[in-house]
């Protein structure tokens, strides 16, 4: 009896450390913080919804808009150039959505997003170096085709390192998901990516504080 309230004490003890890890939240890469400029682009495994083919196009350039509006990071054209690498999906609200593959979405000549003062150009165009071992077409394919997607059912935002070999390989440096994530006008994943800096940020601050 009493090696088994023994057994159970430990294996209480170590849940509750795995819960306190769980609800930590981890603090942001010094990358990110100290990062300035991003270029924006659509998940290179998302596909064309049948239903709403250009959604993951408006939400590109929503992101675009509302990154310029908050001002801390420039957008740029080309990955390559970029300290930070945003990768946005739309979700679909279903677990299971057929799409059809668009090799070319992440290459189009040119981008018009939304801004306060007119438009403005912000995200990634042209033909870029691998962001990913694991790309979802091989070079020179241009044929589309349906393909199911399975559990996108909410918008994500993820932010990867920039200026390294095949960032798209790594863990992303923050991540959001919500469904209406990446809706306008607020643009919910800016925002609370913009919350999240502040707050590392002023950890960072009262840590210098003597």
């Amino acid at each position: 009896m009493g090696a088994r309230l023994g057994v159970l004490s430990a294996v209480t003890f170590l849940l509750a450390g795995v819960c306190f890890a769980k609800d930590k939240k981890p603090a942001l890469p010094s990358y990110i913080l100290s990062a300035h400029t991003v270029a924006v682009i659509i998940d290179p495994h998302a596909g064309m919804d049948i239903d709403d083919p250009r959604a993951n196009d408006v939400a590109e350039s929503n992101v675009v808009a509302a990154l310029e509006k908050w001002g801390r990071f420039e957008p740029v054209l080309s990955t390559e150039q970029a300290d930070l690498i945003i990768v946005v999906r739309k979700g679909s609200g279903r677990l299971v959505n057929e799409t059809i593959t668009n090799p070319r979405q992440n290459n189009r000549v040119g981008m018009i997003a939304p801004g306060d003062n007119g438009v403005n150009m912000g995200a990634q165009r042209g033909q870029q170096s691998p962001l990913s071992t694991n790309g979802p077409a091989t070079a020179g394919d241009e044929q589309s085709h349906p393909q199911m997607e399975v559990g996108n059912t909410e918008d994500s935002f993820e932010v990867y390192e920039g200026n390294v070999d095949k960032p798209l390989d790594m863990a992303p440096g923050w991540r959001y998901t919500a469904k209406n994530g990446l809706q306008p006008p607020s643009v919910p994943a800016v925002d609370e990516f913009r919350k999240a800096i502040a707050k590392a940020e002023q950890a960072a601050a009262n840590k210098k504080q003597p």
